[in-house]
Order: structure tokens, then sequence, then C-alpha cells
């Protein structure tokens, strides 16, 4: 295919992509009635991202996404990243963290498991991982950040948790203690993504008012709730 003939095809998706912001492979296939490998030149062409979740599947023009603070961004439940890979994302994340990252709190920012990425960017050394308190805490690979990093994780684990605050809407209240009720092994950060899942705006600080004002047992924050 030449030069001249990839431009009506840029325009069909340029005009695909002002209505569907995010597709897959067979989808701009059909659309333009081509192979992969020429879908693929054309989306090069034009500048793109593939998604970290629904295994790289799903394609975005680069100008699309209006990226969060960590360069994040979703659309109908499909994940992007401004540093393109789950890997380059986590690195990221690990690296501007002040007190490091449990894989807890990068699986809930996330929004997907990340585990054998952590794995395996241990195993490479482009981040490193520390044990404190029976937990593990990803850190950067640098040792003069991995320090600073593990002080700052340290201090927060000693710093008294801040009074809770004022209850919520009593709508809030009774969803929030439905979800402990049908969690299997109900803590705050279990509430809390059982809340996302179900497309609940309830924030975490909601979520611990709840649970400070009806005495729901002892919390078990995601930075505490796994070694891995």
């Amino acid at each position: 295919m030449t030069n001249s003939s990839l431009n009506p095809n840029v325009k069909k998706l340029e005009s695909f992509f002002r209505h569907r912001p995010i597709a897959r492979l067979d989808e701009l296939r059909r659309v333009l009635h081509v192979s992969g490998r020429t879908v693929f030149r054309i989306l090069g062409r034009m500048g793109y991202l593939s998604s970290y979740s629904h295994a790289g599947k799903y394609y975005t023009l680069a100008r699309t996404p209006s990226f969060d603070a960590d360069g994040l961004w979703a659309h109908s439940g499909v994940l992007f990243s401004s540093h393109r890979t789950l890997r380059n994302t986590v690195v990221h994340l690990v690296n501007k963290a002040a007190a490091g990252h449990t894989h807890p709190e990068l699986q809930d920012r996330l929004r997907l498991r990340v585990y054998d990425t952590l794995h395996d960017l241990v195993a490479a050394r482009e981040i490193g991982r520390a044990e404190i308190e029976q937990l593990y805490l990803y850190v950067s690979a640098e040792p003069a950040a991995t320090e600073t990093q593990i002080a700052e994780r340290l201090r927060l684990i000693a710093e008294p948790p801040p009074p809770p605050g004022p209850l919520p809407d009593p709508a809030v209240v009774i969803e929030v203690l439905l979800a402990v009720i049908h969690s299997p092994e109900p803590d705050v950060a279990a509430v809390a993504a059982l809340m996302r899942a179900q497309g609940k705006a309830i924030t975490p600080g909601q979520i611990e008012a709840v649970w400070a004002h009806y005495k729901l047992g002892k919390k078990k924050p995601a930075s505490r709730r796994s070694r891995r």
C-alpha cells in the first residue's frame, strides 16, 4: 500500500475514533477492509496507544486520552497509560512514591493484578523490594531513593491514624454496611474495592468513618493486607 493510498484510510480511522475512542484490531480491520499489518502501519502514522489491560487488545489514538496525574486513563473499563506498557507504568509509580508501594496499593491504583509484573521487575532489577513489618514494599532501584522511601514508610506506619470524620449520609452508611455483610473477609480496602466494582462513588474516607463509628473490628488498610 502506497503513502498516497494511506490518506483515505487515515481519514476513515479519524472519523471512526471521533465516535468510538477505543477499538480492537478486528474492528479496525473491518472499518478499513485491510490486513492487521496495514492497520498498524496506519496507526503508526497517526500515533496510537495500546491498552495495558485486556492483554493490550484495545487501541486508541495517542491524542485521545485525558491522563490523570499518574498518566492513567480509562474508558469503558479498558485501561491506558501515558507510559505505554504496564511495566513502564509500575516502574514510574514505584519511583515517584514517597513511601514506595505495596502490591495491594499498586493493584488498587492500576485496577488489575500486578504481582507477576512486580516479580519480573524485581528480578530485572528495575525496581527494588524490601520487607517491612511482614509486608513487601516495592521501592526504587536507586539505593539513596530506597532509603528515603523506606524511612517514609516506617514513619507512616508509626504515625497514629487520623480521627474518623463525621458519618456520611444515611444512604452511604447503608451501602457500606451492606458491603461489609457481603464481603467474605471485610476490611476497609475490600469494601472500597467492592464499592468501585459496583460503580458507587463512596470514598475510602467515608468507609473509614462508618467503620470507626460502628466499631466494625480491626481495620486492615491496603498497605498491610499482603506481603506480595
